[in-house]
């Protein structure tokens, strides 16, 4: 029986590169995937779903508002059967759309994997994440490390001198080099003002020339 399923972890811990992943082993075995996109992520291009180290698809996008069931009606309406659904940055999922997964699996009988942030710089849960907790078959938690070397469970946002912001907008798209994943014991540490976040490097080092 298909199943709904929620990833989850910090920032940068491999989300999309997990699910880009998983999308080519069906693929690989000849098994068509919906890759499904929040609108207001346009990082990479409208439609087009990107990790950090270069694996790149094509992705439907779906506004606040749309019906996914609906959605996904019409997709296999239009191309035929699908195999899996998967949902990239599903922390920006709504309540009913969340549960129009659900149906995905329940009444067309379609695996869905949804990828997500657990919690905002705030340390509180986006609203498709809360849902997703709730009600997916299938919690799996994607690990990372904070800088302490402990596990890295909560987001913090910083400004350019590494300075813990605490107020704002709770989606802010881009800048990701702005967010950094700690532990939630550093969590509570630089948001009561004892401590800096060093921002790290994006990309692996590629040695010294000789």
């Amino acid at each position: 029986m298909a199943k709904l399923y929620f990833y989850y972890s910090a920032m940068n811990a491999g989300k999309t590169t997990t699910l880009l992943q998983s999308a080519y082993n069906y693929h690989e075995r000849g098994m068509r995937t919906l890759i499904l996109t929040p609108a207001l992520d346009s990082r990479y291009g409208e439609g087009v779903v990107a990790s950090r180290i270069g694996l790149k698809a094509n992705a439907r996008r779906f506004g606040s508002g749309e019906n996914l069931l609906a959605l996904i009606q019409a997709d296999i309406a239009a191309h035929g059967a699908l195999h899996c659904v998967f949902a990239d940055e599903a922390q920006f999922l709504t309540r009913s759309q969340v549960w129009q997964l659900s149906d995905v699996v329940d009444k067309l009988n379609i695996p869905v994997l949804a990828f997500g942030l657990r919690t905002d710089f705030r340390g509180e849960l986006f609203e498709g994440s809360r849902y997703l907790l709730a009600w997916a078959d299938n919690l799996e938690e994607i690990k990372t490390i904070c800088h302490t070397g402990r596990k890295a469970t909560m987001v913090v946002r910083v400004d350019e001198h590494g300075r813990v912001v605490t107020e704002g907008p709770q989606v802010e798209i881009g800048g990701n080099d702005r967010y950094v994943s700690v532990s939630r014991a550093e969590f509570k540490k630089i948001s009561e003002g004892s401590g800096r976040i060093e921002l790290q490097q994006s990309v692996l080092p590629l040695g010294e020339s000789r």
